[in-house]
């Protein structure tokens, strides 16, 4: 079995940037043309890309659209978008403009229901965002951490048809560390929905891990900072991937 690599796109400020541990004034800029970034994946042979508007997470509501439209406008395959989606009217707009996957982080914590309507509503579109801390689960942009385990999220969820579950450990966002593949690959086999893998990503080593578990439901990975600094090819690491 193989899983996907996400090559990542964050927004901030209409640039490219990558952020540790999720904190915004611990920005690198890595360019100011996320169009041509993307066209950069696709020519390396990815058919996914994560996007995530992070002034967005913070703010509740797109910030940066002008940057997510140019990039939907550029990249050839299947785009998955997070960052402060939390009304119908967001998710129906992005679907419109061709998104293929609303990632739903807080409101999935803040209003379930609502999470559950978008999932019967675009069957196969909407993806849990399960960010981390210490085991338990964080929101509004990694801001504040709740009391849920991440366990008892993803459980929430298991019979509402959501696509995926997206797990970060946010103490490992940005930073190189290594995705951890521990947690990501007990959060897989605790639930049914398919996992996919964020936070630390820094080589082949870790898509090599993971896709080992394939079987126990890992879906994918993403990767950002490491396909930026050098430390990943992401042709190399799309390879490695689809041979399981």
């Amino acid at each position: 079995m193989s899983i996907i690599v996400f090559p990542a796109i964050d927004l901030k400020g209409g640039q490219v940037v990558r952020l540790a541990e999720g904190d915004m004034d611990r920005a690198t800029v890595y360019g100011d043309d996320p169009a041509a970034q993307a066209q950069l994946f696709a020519e390396a042979g990815a058919q996914h890309l994560h996007v995530v508007d992070l002034d967005g997470a913070f703010a509740g509501e797109a910030v940066n659209r002008s940057a997510v439209e140019s990039i939907i406008k550029s990249f050839p395959g299947y785009l998955q978008l997070g960052g402060g989606i939390r009304t119908r009217a967001a998710v129906e707009g992005w679907f419109d403009l061709g998104v293929a996957r609303v990632v739903i982080g807080t409101a999935a914590l803040t209003d379930p229901d609502f999470v559950r309507d978008m999932a019967k509503a675009y069957e196969g579109g909407i993806v849990v965002a399960v960010d981390a801390r210490d085991g338990m689960v964080a929101t509004h942009g990694w801001a504040d951490v709740s009391d849920v385990p991440v366990a008892d999220m993803a459980r929430r969820f298991e019979d509402a048809g959501v696509a995926s579950l997206l797990f970060t450990d946010v103490g490992r966002d940005g930073l190189l560390k290594g995705c951890n593949i521990d947690a990501t690959v007990a959060l897989a086999r605790t639930t049914d929905i398919p996992v996919i893998a964020s936070g630390g990503v820094k080589g082949l080593d870790d898509i090599h891990l993971l896709s080992l578990h394939a079987e126990d439901g890992i879906e994918g990975v993403i990767t950002g900072r490491a396909l930026y600094d050098g430390r990943l090819d992401l042709a190399t690491a799309i390879a490695m991937a689809a041979r399981g």
